[in-house]
């Protein structure tokens, strides 16, 4: 792109930012990464979906670091980290970006917890071998490839945005708030306007916008589908039968490609579930981490403050 777009400023966009006091950010791999650090305990790694940013954590990061060293990243060219080079938006570059971050910070995650996306780049990790977490959680993860003629035009699709460079001014300068809202209400999740209010500060942010569709333009789902066999720590796929954006054929479709893998069908709660209510899925990851080893003894029921489970 002639003239780099604008990105979020942490000064401006994150002067409230969600959890703002365990923010710091960090030079590694050639980035300026945006990090919260929360905690003490086994480390647990959240690595979040396309579009969004560490405030998709806002609600589960407390409540997660009263037991654990928390690190979640705002994935490159997303939030307020940095992009990476088009040459490194494969999925597997991401993998090696984010395990520079953890180099960097000195920090073997226990668990590593991805929603959508950001499932697709633990697992990639884990196949890679750069990490080797006693455990990995997909939250409505984006573990296999669309079907059918979508699966081949989805990515390209997103490619041809990506290098246009009025594409992310153009989303931006249409991102008002029933828009926004909308979009949000497709993932079958309520959030509250909080929520919303977050998202649309990012995608007000042309530089955002092209971190989101320069991470979709250079992944290739079908490959990691294929490698989800060679997966060697334990899988717990968690899913929504509300999720409208990845249904839970799709979850049902990778734990039937990885060997062991825990299948965890939820009711409600949409495609943002962590969102809508992160108490319910901070219960089910420290009650899975005990299940797994991870911590020691019960699992104390969080303090509610985000809706029914």
């Amino acid at each position: 792109m002639l003239f780099p777009p604008e990105r979020p400023d942490w000064e401006r966009d994150g002067r409230d930012w969600p959890n703002r006091e365990h923010s710091r950010f960090v030079a590694a791999g050639g980035l300026r990464w945006h990090v919260q650090l929360a905690g003490e305990g086994p480390a647990v790694l959240l690595l979040h979906g396309t579009g969004a940013s560490t405030h998709t954590w806002r609600d589960m990061l407390p409540l997660l670091a009263r037991e654990m060293t928390v690190i979640a990243p705002d994935l490159p060219g997303q939030g307020f980290s940095e992009p990476l080079p088009f040459h490194r938006l494969t999925l597997g570059g991401m993998a090696a970006a984010m395990a520079d971050l953890l180099r960097r910070l000195e920090v073997a995650p226990a668990m590593i917890v991805g929603h959508s996306a950001g499932a697709a780049i633990a697992v990639r990790m884990a196949l890679d071998g750069r990490v080797r977490p006693d455990l990995l959680v997909s939250l409505n993860g984006a573990l296999v490839g669309f079907d059918g003629v979508a699966g081949h035009l989805f990515p390209s699709l997103a490619k041809l945005l990506f290098v246009n460079p009025l594409t992310p001014r153009l989303f931006a300068m249409r991102a008002e708030e029933p828009r926004v809202r909308r979009m949000l209400a497709e993932t079958g999740s309520t959030i509250g306007a909080r929520g919303e209010e977050l998202y649309l500060r990012l995608f007000r942010k042309p530089g955002h916008v092209a971190g989101a569709l320069g991470m979709m333009a250079g992944w290739d789902l079908h490959g990691l589908e294929r490698a989800l066999p060679g997966l060697r720590c334990p899988l717990t796929l968690v899913t929504t039968r509300d999720d409208r954006m990845i249904p839970p054929e799709k979850a049902r479709r990778a734990a039937g490609r990885v060997p062991g893998a825990t299948l965890l069908v939820r009711e409600s709660g949409g495609h943002l579930v962590h969102e809508e209510r992160p108490e319910a899925i901070v219960t089910l990851l420290l009650e899975t981490a005990r299940e797994t080893g991870i911590l020691p003894g019960e699992t104390a029921p969080p303090v509610a403050n985000g809706g029914p489970s």
